[in-house]
């Protein structure tokens, strides 16, 4: 874990709006049941998975995100012209490059800023929103759109039983706005971690410079996720609770001042089993993994922006989340929305 201080800084952030995309093909564990040998027992019982949304053939990452956004400027009450940066955590870009922010840059009708991808697996989110916070505080912007989105079915292997009834597609936007002096809403703090060591026991392995596209790897089914599941699943709930325990200690708060916890929904017990590290009450642990299954970097500004707009975390209330995901990376956001 680093040893990150917190220190003063010119401004302070908050999160203005939020706002999600789910597509509209839902997938359920009975449609699995006709296709491969698993069960909806089966994948209730290991996963907490029901149903799970998948892109359309011609949607690619950018068009959700772009819904997503278009969603979280409403309720901003902003138009696109107010944003002076985007910064998009995904694994499964438009294209190699450009930057799938860039691509959203156009659609969104807006230029002359940064825009750029964060490649962190399921924490590009949090990744992206703990360089948004701190471009906004060190006053080089105002208004940043921080996407997590990502289309996990164009690469799920559906031939392997234990990973492809795991994943879903989404897209999840905030804007992360400079906060004036009067605001309630803050953003606290945040922390990011990698361990690059477990690299390889979460992986795309092909369609790079280690082994780039041929017959064979098409054909062996290596453009799509190889994951090692109980090795993923016991760093996942250390290291989200490091980066939990990092950033509430920091800041002088223990887990009865937290209002809501949503962690990555990748598994129900992954979610649990933080939750019992931490001793959160779980009436205060967002989920709705059952619904929308893992979508990577959109599984916590979904949840986030669900939650608001059901009108579970109200202005004022102390928010912590957490994700891990490839690279080992993992990490922490404290707000008060």
């Amino acid at each position: 874990m680093n040893s990150r201080v917190k220190s003063e800084s010119k401004y302070k952030a908050k999160i203005s709006g939020t706002g999600r995309y789910l597509p509209e093909k839902i997938v359920n564990n009975y449609d699995f049941e006709k296709k491969i040998d698993t069960t909806d027992e089966w994948i209730r019982t290991r996963t907490g998975i029901f149903e799970r949304r998948y892109a359309a053939d011609n949607q690619a990452t950018s068009d959700m995100a772009f819904e997503a956004c278009l969603n979280a400027l409403e309720s901003a009450h902003m138009s696109s012209k107010d944003i002076d940066m985007i910064i998009v955590g995904t694994v499964t870009p438009d294209h190699p490059f450009p930057s799938t922010a860039c691509i959203l840059q156009k659609k969104l009708a807006i230029k002359g800023f940064g825009a750029f991808d964060i490649s962190a697996g399921c924490p590009g989110w949090i990744y992206a929103s703990d360089i948004a916070r701190q471009y906004i505080e060190n006053g080089s912007a105002e208004n940043v759109m921080v996407v997590g989105a990502d289309i996990l079915t164009k690469i799920t292997n559906f031939d392997d039983r234990g990973t492809c009834v795991l994943f879903g597609d989404a897209a999840g936007a905030v804007i992360m706005s400079r906060a004036e002096r009067k605001d309630i809403s803050l953003v606290i703090d945040s922390e990011i971690v990698a361990d690059g060591s477990y690299y390889d026991i979460l992986v795309q392995p092909a369609g790079g410079s280690r082994m780039p596209a041929s017959e064979e790897t098409v054909r062996k089914n290596l453009h799509t996720i190889y994951m090692e599941g109980n090795k993923v699943f016991k760093l996942a709930v250390k290291s989200m609770e490091t980066a939990c325990e990092s950033v509430m200690q920091r800041n002088g708060f223990d887990i009865k001042s937290i209002d809501w916890l949503i962690t990555h929904q990748a598994n129900l017990r992954i979610i649990e089993s933080l939750g019992n590290k931490l001793k959160v009450d779980p009436h205060k642990v967002i989920i709705n993994i059952e619904k929308y299954a893992n979508t990577s970097a959109a599984t916590i500004p979904v949840a986030l922006d669900e939650a608001v707009r059901d009108g579970k975390i109200r202005r004022g209330d102390v928010v912590l989340m957490s994700s891990f995901g490839a690279g080992l990376t993992s990490g922490s956001l404290l707000i008060r929305y």
